[in-house]
């Protein structure tokens, strides 16, 4: 899998995965897993730097060097 997220959007996903975790922690109900489901795709894809609905959409955000 070759990277195509971004610093940025890496640090944007971390920082909403955490958010969505500490919100999932705090509910009851259903909603309590779909937001550690969203957690835990948002932290998985800022851990990896890829994005496989960014693959799919041809989605790029990571610069890479100039040669």
């Amino acid at each position: 899998m070759k990277s195509n997220e971004g610093a940025l959007d890496r640090i944007i996903r971390a920082v909403l995965g955490i958010a969505l975790l500490a919100a999932g922690l705090l509910m009851a109900g259903p909603i309590k897993w779909v937001l550690l489901a969203l957690a835990a795709i948002a932290l998985i894809t800022a851990v990896t730097g890829f994005c496989l609905l960014y693959k799919i959409f041809g989605i790029n955000t990571n610069k890479k060097p100039k040669e």
